[in-house]
């Protein structure tokens, strides 16, 4: 490595550190005031948009992003250091000074969101602020009063209603942490291990390369938090497998996408969704787990039910025997992720700690694994190395998704300064008429759209503040309608014209992505079946209250998405027989329990 190299990789390696060190530190350290905390977190952020980037920049874009990486750590500094005094303000800005900071810290942010996840976000923020200063002169029902300057941009900067809200608090708090857990569990023999496990359990199966990716997906995508991070993980192994084994290549990238995709919504973690539902609805982790664990066996079914039928049709055959790993490496592997896992699980639901304490706990313990290699042998060089990889892999994440979340928080701050957020929703309740199936569908069309270029987070936390209230007037539940969202906010990750993970997946496979979204689409269509499904039995999320409701309800959802899996993939049945299938499906599935 070069001198220049070597002076970058040990920036890189202190920051990621320091980045990782103050998230955990924060567990342990009490109360910090939130216009600390919070500021804190977007200065450890900023370096890697605007520093740490892999991607060739003009001399004019890095001149751009000196220029806002500076002026911004300064403005943040500002607010730490003048953190009580601001407070006393009550979010409305005093002096330039402020005016610089608000306006700085709002472009930065902005650039942030842009260059993590390209236009759609910044732009729809951009719409917002906009109607923010100027939407009293839009005439009739969506005008709004005129908001002073000062007011208007106070609330969103030097106040908790905006860019340092309660979205940058779940980033801060919850968000961060268990992406570091994941950084850590994938940076030793995590990753391999949950590979080995899935390919021991399903590689002698009949499709068996294509079911390993549906297992493989499902344990790593709960902790990757990102559905497109886990078809370039595991989509690596399982793609050039099944093309292998004489998959058609558009059928290898499907699996992968609708797969990936599932990971999201899969107990414990949901890629932290778990806890971020948790900190909106206010209700222990547990009751999250217990709702949301039924629903996602439901999906992984019917992905394994249309992968079967696809298996018949392409004469797939099952894995080789020497791809399969020996029952003693599953067993060698397996603590690297049980670990952890456990310490995890026992933490938050026996000794009932807070999710972070939890996660904290279960952090030192892949750390500590981090010291012995796949054979137990320890190795403190190859510990460094891991450790360090583990917090550069964490930073860059943390980042990305605080860009979106940070970002998100200016919508959500104007929506609530303007008072659109509930025009919108009195707006929505007028159109569906008092018909919650037709308010359902538009919930779901406004999840697709917003999903298309925002990670499933951002999508779900700005939906449920809109759509949220509108389900639980029709009678809904919290817990279903945050449930409902949630999964709807996936949708563009295999429903045209973005699917992000289909592209992804086509590209490793080399296959046209039509091809690939067809068949993702019928393979995934228990994605679009089953929230609708648990809004009509909604015993599926409560099986604490009566169990053998509950399995009732799986049962039957189950016996009706196989039908439909059947009627959408097997092109041997005649038409008059598919349509059959499906009106009894969908009688199986949406009459209503009693």
């Amino acid at each position: 490595m070069n001198t220049k190299g070597s002076k970058y990789f040990l920036l890189l390696s202190f920051f990621a550190i320091i980045t990782v060190f103050f998230h955990i530190y924060l567990i342990f350290t009490g109360l910090m005031p939130n216009l600390v905390s919070r500021p804190i977190h977007l200065a450890l952020v900023l370096p890697w948009i605007f520093l740490f980037t892999n991607k060739k920049s003009s001399k004019l874009e890095n001149t751009v992003s000196y220029v806002l990486l500076f002026s911004s750590l300064c403005s943040l500094f500002y607010i730490i250091f003048n953190h009580v005094d601001l407070e006393d303000q009550y979010g409305s800005l005093e002096n330039n000074i402020q005016y610089f900071v608000a306006i700085t810290l709002l472009i930065s942010v902005l650039e942030m969101a842009r260059r993590a996840v390209k236009l759609a976000l910044p732009l729809t923020a951009c719409i917002a602020l906009a109607y923010g200063l100027w939407g009293h002169y839009v005439p009739g029902y969506f005008g709004h009063q005129e908001i002073p300057m000062d007011s208007f941009l106070g609330t969103l900067i030097i106040a908790e209603g905006g860019i340092f809200g309660s979205l940058t608090g779940i980033s801060v708090n919850v968000v961060a942490v268990f992406v570091i857990l994941g950084a850590f569990v994938g940076a030793g023999e995590g990753g391999n291990a949950f590979m080995s496990m899935a390919t021991k359990l399903a590689g002698r199966l009949r499709g068996g390369a294509a079911k390993v990716s549906v297992l493989a997906s499902a344990f790593f995508g709960s902790i990757s938090g990102s559905a497109s991070a886990n078809v370039a993980s595991t989509g690596a192994f399982t793609i050039p497998t099944m093309k292998k084994l004489k998959y058609p290549s558009s059928l290898a990238a499907a699996v992968e996408a609708v797969a990936s995709t599932g990971g999201q919504i899969t107990p414990p973690l949901m890629g932290a969704g778990a806890f971020i539902m948790a900190e909106l609805l206010r209700v222990n982790y547990s009751t999250i787990m217990a709702a949301a664990i039924f629903p996602a066996i439901l999906f992984f079914f019917t992905v394994w039910i249309g992968i079967d039928v696809f298996a018949k049709k392409y004469k797939l055959e099952a894995m080789q025997k020497e791809d399969i790993p020996s029952f003693s490496l599953v067993v060698k592997l397996a603590p690297f992720f049980l670990i952890p896992f456990s310490i995890l699980l026992y933490a938050l639901l026996v000794e009932e700690k807070t999710p972070q304490y939890s996660a904290a706990l279960a952090i030192f313990a892949s750390i500590v694994l981090l010291l012995v290699n796949r054979e137990w042998k320890f190795s403190l060089k190859e510990f460094i190395f891991k450790f360090i990889d583990a917090c550069i892999t964490a930073s860059r994440q943390i980042s990305t998704i605080a860009s979106v979340i940070i970002c998100a928080g200016i919508i959500i701050g104007v929506l609530n300064i303007t008072g659109v957020g509930v025009k919108i929703t009195s707006a929505i309740l007028f159109l569906a008429h008092g018909n919650l199936w037709l308010a359902l569908l538009l919930s779901a069309f406004a999840c697709l759209i917003l999903g298309m270029e925002v990670p499933t987070t951002a999508a779900y936390i700005i939906c449920v503040s809109i759509a949220g209230p509108i389900l639980q007037d029709f009678g809904l539940s919290a817990l279903q309608a945050h449930l409902f969202i949630f999964w709807f906010a996936l949708l563009s990750t295999i429903t045209p014209p973005v699917c992000g993970t289909v592209f992804i997946a086509a590209g490793m496979a080399e296959a046209p992505w039509l091809s690939v979204a067809s068949k993702a689409m019928k393979l995934g269509i228990g994605l679009y079946i089953v929230p609708l499904a648990f809004i009509v039995n909604k015993a599926l999320l409560y099986p604490q209250n009566d169990i053998f409701l509950a399995l009732f309800a799986f049962v039957k959802i189950a016996l009706g998405l196989y039908l439909i899996s059947n009627a959408l993939v097997n092109d041997s049945l005649k038409l008059f027989t598919r349509i059959f299938l499906l009106i009894i499906a969908s009688i199986i599935i949406f009459y209503p329990l009693s």
